[in-house]
């Protein structure tokens, strides 16, 4: 199961989630692709080498070449004029520059519109979602009126769905975080003069353990908080069996790391893991009812993995048994969701064990190009190497051949 540690002792910002991300997946050249994905024309993804204090890591920087045409430049949360850009400098994102305001349904169009996969879209507008949420509630609006200033450009617009694209890759179950540095000090927004943490990345991190630090400036950005609100993390970090590190750097220099770190991880005890079995019985339900929209619903309201059994009922009546895996905490919210998304009447849950084998997601490069692949590792200490679906998919649609045999000749070449 893959666990995700976030260490945000530098803060942070929708680019620096971008670039951790990337990181852990090796998914750079795919996130150059993602404008094209995303059908916004002359977009550029520059992704340069940098050094934070001793850190090697790789910035991710969004480059918009489109002209919108004349755009006042509306000082939006966290943005900083530029006859005041000296004094407050935010610590993580540039923020002098023109920006196409957008509302959440704009940004909704090009997330559906894009060349992405059904979950990676429903991440990206979650995000949205709890971004607008937090928007419309300091400013008193209703959130399909807010106009996005910086998180409505196509940069802060890439960050998001560039991070929700890399989370569907990695398969998260489990997060944990330590406390969140904010920065301190004021910034400049169309309000005036805001204290840091701003009004949207203040209400976005209630309820989470947060601390100033030592630097001046905003070191947590809404993008950034609207990210880690969707995840959802503990900040009770257990003792945890670390695999992969990835750093996501920010913009400025410090004389600590400027970066965001995160570390894909394992429960301690590789061998067993505690979780529960939810079920119910149905028998006067459409199977049409149960399929993919209901399943993705399934999978945010908290299962790890669920399936659907043909059963018989009492006097003869054909039915359909749904048992899904869940973790203690999400108990509860799983059943809601079957008790108000299918006919049932009741539901049962019982403890359970599942014994799971270590897993690495890769890229691997064959003669068809990067191919994603999971690497399980048998109780034998042996590897097992499984390619992945969607990456045969796209290939198979690239160069205008059957999906199978793509597969066939990259198991040989693997």
């Amino acid at each position: 199961m893959s666990i995700l540690k976030i260490e945000a002792f530098s803060g942070l910002s929708g680019d620096m989630f971008l670039g951790a991300l990337a990181e852990l997946t090796g998914a750079y050249d795919e996130i150059q692709q993602l404008p094209a994905k995303l059908n916004l024309g002359k977009v550029e993804v520059k992704i340069s080498q940098v050094e934070k204090a001793g850190i090697a890591c790789r910035h991710i920087k969004i480059l918009d070449h489109n002209d919108y045409g004349e755009h006042k430049n509306v000082i939006g949360p966290g943005q900083v004029p530029a006859n005041q850009h000296s004094q407050f400098s935010l610590a993580n994102k540039s923020v002098n520059k023109h920006h196409h305001h957008r509302h959440l349904k704009d940004i909704e169009e090009i997330i559906d519109g894009g060349d992405l996969t059904e979950n990676a879209k429903r991440i990206s507008r979650a995000i949205f979602h709890t971004l607008g949420k937090a928007e419309s509630k300091v400013h008193g609006v209703d959130i399909n009126t807010i106009h996005f200033h910086e998180v409505g450009a196509i940069d802060s617009i890439l960050d998001i769905v560039g991070s929700a694209f890399l989370l569907d890759k990695l398969n998260i179950h489990s997060v944990f975080s330590t406390p969140i540095c904010t920065g301190h000090g004021f910034v400049m927004a169309d309000h005036g003069r805001m204290p840091i943490p701003a009004p949207a990345t203040k209400e976005l991190l209630l309820d989470m353990p947060t601390y100033a630090g030592q630097e001046r400036g905003e070191m947590t950005t809404p993008t950034g908080a609207a990210i880690l609100k969707y995840l959802n993390p503990t900040f009770e970090v257990p003792a945890l069996i670390e695999n992969k590190t990835g750093h996501g750097p920010g913009e400025k220099n410090f004389e600590h790391p400027n970066v965001l770190r995160l570390t894909l991880c394992e429960s301690v005890d590789r061998k067993k893991e505690d979780i529960f079995m939810v079920e119910t019985n149905i028998d006067d339900m459409s199977s049409e009812l149960l399929g993919s929209d209901f399943q993705d619903k399934l999978l945010a309201a908290g299962a790890l993995d669920f399936y659907f059994t043909q059963i018989i009922m009492k006097k003869g009546r054909p039915g359909t048994l749904i048992s899904v895996f869940t973790k203690k905490e999400h108990v509860e919210s799983v059943k809601e969701y079957l008790l108000e998304n299918t006919t049932t009447i009741g539901v049962r849950s019982y403890p359970a064990q599942r014994r799971i084998l270590k897993r690495v997601l890769k890229s691997i490069k064959t003669s068809l190009g990067e191919v994603d692949v999971k690497e399980v590792e048998l109780p034998s200490g042996k590897k097992r190497v499984t390619i992945e679906y969607e990456s045969c998919k796209k290939i198979a649609s690239r160069i205008n051949r059957p999906i199978n045999e793509i597969f066939l000749q990259l198991n040989k070449e693997i």
